[in-house]
C-alpha cells in the first residue's frame, strides 16, 4: 500500500507565505499604530489589550435582553441585518425590472436618465426625514432609507448590462420572431446576470454603510444605535468593538456576494 504524502510536504510554501504574510503584517501594523495612539492619548483611547478583554466579555453573552434599549450586540446586528434585508429586497424587486426596462427601451432610458442623474447623488440620509414624515415611524423610515440608497446601483448596472448585449443576439431573436418574454429570459437575463450581480453587491455594501448612520438618528435596536448609545455612555471600548463588528459583517456580506457572482458567472460561461 502506498504511503500518503505528509500534509506539510504538499504545501507550496512560497505561495502560502505570500497569501498569509501580507494580511498578518497589515493587522500587526494596525495594532501597532493603535497602541501608539493609545499611549500618546493617555486614557482617552483604550489599548488593544483592554479592548480585547472587553470584547471577550461582550461576546460571552451577545444575546442577552435587559430591556428594550439594553440588548446584546448579537440582537443589534441581527436587527440591522433585518432592516437591510427588507430595504434591499424591496429595492431589488423594483430596481432590477426597472433596469431591464430602461436598458431595453430607448424612450424609457431617455426619460429616466435625467431623473436618476438628479436623485442618485443625494445623500441617503437626506431621505430619512421624508421617511419619518410619510411612515410615522423610525423602523420603516430606516428601511425606506435603505431602499432609496440600494436601488440606484441595481438600476444602473442592470440597464448598462442590457444595453451591452450584442446587437447580433437581438437580431437573431427578431428573425426567429421570439416573444419579448423569451428575449428577456433566453438572451438578456443570461448576458446581464454578471452586471446585475455587480449592482447587487454594490447595493448591499451601500445599504450596510447607510443603516449604521440611519440607526444613529432614528434610535431603537440596531448596531448604529448601539454605537450612539455607547458614545452617550462614553464607553469608547464598545465603540471600537462595534467598528470591528460592522467591518467584519460587511466583509462577510461582500465575500458571500462575490462568491455568488463568481458561481453564477462560471455557470453562464460553462453553458
Amino acid at each position: 500500500m502506498r504511503a500518503s504524502t505528509p500534509l506539510f510536504s504538499r504545501i507550496h510554501w512560497p505561495s502560502f507565505w505570500l497569501s498569509v504574510l501580507p494580511p498578518v503584517c497589515g493587522v500587526a501594523l494596525l495594532i501597532g499604530i493603535w497602541s501608539l495612539v493609545s499611549i500618546s492619548s493617555g486614557s482617552s483611547i483604550p489599548s488593544p489589550a483592554s479592548t480585547w478583554t472587553q470584547a471577550v466579555e461582550i461576546f460571552s453573552d451577545p444575546f442577552y435582553r435587559k430591556g428594550p434599549n439594553d440588548q446584546g450586540v448579537g440582537w443589534n446586528v441581527l436587527m440591522s441585518l433585518e432592516r437591510v434585508a427588507v430595504g434591499f429586497g424591496l429595492a431589488a424587486l423594483v430596481g432590477i425590472p426597472l433596469g431591464f426596462l430602461i436598458g431595453r427601451f430607448d424612450f424609457l432610458s431617455r426619460m429616466c436618465n435625467p431623473l436618476i442623474s438628479l436623485l442618485r447623488p443625494v445623500s441617503p440620509l437626506a431621505w430619512l426625514p421624508i421617511g419619518l414624515l410619510v411612515f410615522k415611524g423610525a423602523n420603516p423610515a430606516a428601511i425606506w432609507t435603505i431602499f432609496i440608497c440600494s436601488i440606484w446601483p441595481m438600476v444602473i448596472n442592470t440597464a448598462v448590462g442590457v444595453q451591452r448585449v450584442p446587437q447580433d443576439y437581438l437580431n437573431v431573436a427578431r428573425v426567429l420572431n421570439l416573444s419579448e418574454w423569451k428575449v428577456v429570459t433566453k438572451i438578456l437575463f443570461p448576458s446581464v446576470l454578471p452586471y446585475m450581480l455587480t449592482g447587487v453587491r454594490l447595493a448591499v455594501g451601500t445599504a450596510w454603510l447607510v443603516i449604521v448612520a440611519a440607526e444613529m438618528l432614528t434610535g431603537g435596536v440596531g448596531i448604529g444605535f448601539w454605537v450612539w448609545d455607547e458614545w452617550n455612555n462614553l464607553n469608547v471600548k464598545n465603540i471600537i468593538i462595534a467598528i470591528f463588528v460592522i467591518g467584519i459583517v460587511g466583509l462577510v456580506l461582500e465575500y458571500a456576494l462575490i462568491k455568488l457572482a463568481t458561481a453564477f458567472t462560471f455557470e453562464e460561461v460553462k453553458s
